[in-house]
C-alpha cells in the first residue's frame, strides 16, 4: 500500500484544508485537559506555513445533537493553537455559512483559519456530498492528518478526499507514520511478535482477533473480555462481564491459535470484588475459585508475572486495551504491572486505543513506548486488517 504523503505533492502558496482531529478531553470550565492530539497536529500546519500556504483547518469536537452549541464550540482549540504557533487563529462563525466562505476566499499566505466544530452540520456524519463539494470549493489542496476519525466515512474525511486528484490531496505527517507503524507492525513484524488484548467485550475486538492470531506468536487476553474466555473454558466465573453469545467463537479463536502453534494467555487469577464499586471489599482469587457472586475487575499478580514473562524475548509487542477497570486505583494494578513491563521491554511497542494511552500517560510510561496511537477505533480497524475510508482516498495506484 502506497499513500500519497503531503512531503511528495506541490502545496507552496496553495490554500490547504487540514482535517484534523482535535476532540480533546475538557473539564467542566471547558478547560483542555490533555493536548496531545493538537500538538501531534503541528508538523503538518507548521509545514504548510513555512510553504506559505493559507491554511484552513476542520475538526469536529464531542458529539452536539443540533447544531451549533456553545459548549461544543472549538474557541478553546483555537485558543491552545495560537498559544503553541504564537500566531492569529482566524476563528469562523460557523462550519459552513456566507460569512466562512467569504472568509476563506479572503484568507492570506500564512494565515489560519478555523472551522467551527464540523459536527455541527448535520451532513458531515452523514457524507451529505453538497456539505462534501462545499468544503472542497474552500482550498487546493486537501489534507488528511485525522487518524482518529479516519475510519469514519464523513464529509470532511472521505467525502471530500473525492473532489480532488492524487496530485492535490494527501496525508499529513501524524496520518503517515500512524498508518506505516501499524501496517508494518501487523503485516511485516520483526519476531516473536507479541499481540496483548484487554478492554471489557469480546466483540468489540472479534474481528481484531481474527486477523491477529494467524499473525502473532503470542497473544495475551486480559480486561473484561477475558471473562468471555474463561466461561468457555468451564470456569465459574460469578458477576464478571461475559458475553454468551459469543462463547463459540470465544472457543473457535482459542482452538485456530492452537493448530497455528500461537501461544494463548489468559488469567491465572483475577481481583474479585462483591459490587462494582471503588469502596467494595476485594481480593484476590485464582480463577478456578471465583466467588458465584462475586464480580472479576483486574488481573491478579501472578497473572502480571505470567504476562510480563510472556513479553521476555520479545521484538514487537501490540497493546490494544487495559486489564482491569484501570480508572478505579484498587482494580489498576494490573494494567499498571503490564504497563511497565511492556515499557521495559527491548521490543518495538505500539500501544493503540483511547484507554490503553491514557493508562500509559497515568502510569509514566509514555516516553518508554515506541509509538502511542492517536486513535481507538480506527488502529482497531487497522489491526482488523481493513483498509480505513479516509485513507483509501489517498492511496497511490501502482
Amino acid at each position: 500500500m502506497k499513500l500519497q504523503e503531503i512531503k511528495n505533492i506541490d502545496i507552496a502558496n496553495k490554500k490547504v484544508f487540514i482535517r484534523c482531529d482535535f476532540n480533546v478531553p475538557v473539564d467542566e470550565c471547558q478547560n483542555i485537559t490533555d493536548d496531545r492530539r493538537i500538538k501531534s497536529a503541528l508538523n503538518t500546519i507548521r509545514y504548510c506555513i513555512d510553504n506559505d500556504c493559507a491554511v484552513i483547518i476542520a475538526s469536529h469536537f464531542g458529539r452536539p445533537k443540533n447544531g451549533f452549541e456553545d459548549k461544543f464550540s472549538l474557541k478553546p482549540i483555537a485558543k491552545r493553537l495560537h498559544t503553541l504557533l504564537k500566531q492569529d487563529i482566524k476563528l469562523a462563525p460557523n462550519v459552513i455559512c456566507e460569512e466562512t466562505i467569504e472568509m476563506a476566499s479572503k484568507l492570506q499566505s500564512g494565515e489560519i483559519m478555523l472551522l467551527e466544530n464540523m459536527r455541527f452540520e448535520i451532513g458531515e456524519t452523514k457524507n451529505d456530498p453538497i456539505l462534501s463539494k462545499t468544503l472542497a470549493s474552500l482550498a487546493d489542496v486537501f489534507i488528511n492528518d485525522a487518524f482518529g476519525v479516519s475510519h469514519r466515512a464523513h464529509a470532511s474525511v472521505e467525502g471530500i478526499a473525492n473532489h480532488f486528484d492524487i496530485n492535490h490531496k494527501a496525508a499529513g505527517f501524524l496520518l503517515a507514520k500512524e498508518i506505516k507503524f501499524f501496517y508494518h507492525i501487523v503485516e511485516e513484524p520483526k519476531r516473536p511478535f507479541v499481540s496483548i488484548v484487554g478492554g471489557s467485550k469480546v466483540s468489540g475486538k472479534l474481528e481484531a482477533l481474527y486477523n491477529l492470531v494467524p499473525k502473532v506468536d503470542k497473544i495475551i487476553i486480559g480486561g473484561g473480555m477475558a471473562f468471555t474466555f474463561l466461561k468457555a473454558l468451564g470456569y465459574e466465573i460469578g458477576n464478571s462481564l461475559v458475553e454468551e453469545e459469543l462463547i463459540p467463537e470465544a472457543l473457535k479463536i482459542m482452538d485456530e491459535a492452537k493448530n497455528l502453534g500461537v501461544k494463548f494467555y489468559l488469567p491465572i487469577d483475577v481481583v474479585v470484588a462483591e459490587t462494582f464499586d471503588a469502596e467494595s471489599v476485594a481480593k484476590e482469587t485464582t480463577i478456578q475459585e471465583i466467588p458465584k457472586d462475586w464480580i472479576g475487575l483486574d488481573i491478579g499478580s501472578a497473572s502480571s508475572l505470567l504476562f510480563s514473562t510472556a513479553l521476555q524475548g520479545a521484538n514487537t509487542i501490540l497493546w490494544n486495551g487495559p486489564m482491569g477497570v484501570y480508572e478505579m486505583d484498587k482494580f489498576a494494578k494490573g494494567s499498571i504491572k503490564l504497563s511497565h513491563a511492556v515499557a521495559s521491554s527491548f521490543a518495538t511497542t505500539v500501544v493503540g486505543g483511547g484507554d490503553t494511552a491514557d493508562l500509559v500517560r497515568r502510569t509514566g510510561d509514555e516516553e518508554d513506548m515506541t509509538f502511542i496511537s492517536t486513535g481507538g477505533g480506527a488502529s482497531l480497524e487497522l489491526m482488523e486488517g481493513k483498509i480505513l475510508p479516509g485513507v483509501k482516498a489517498l492511496i497511490i495506484e501502482e
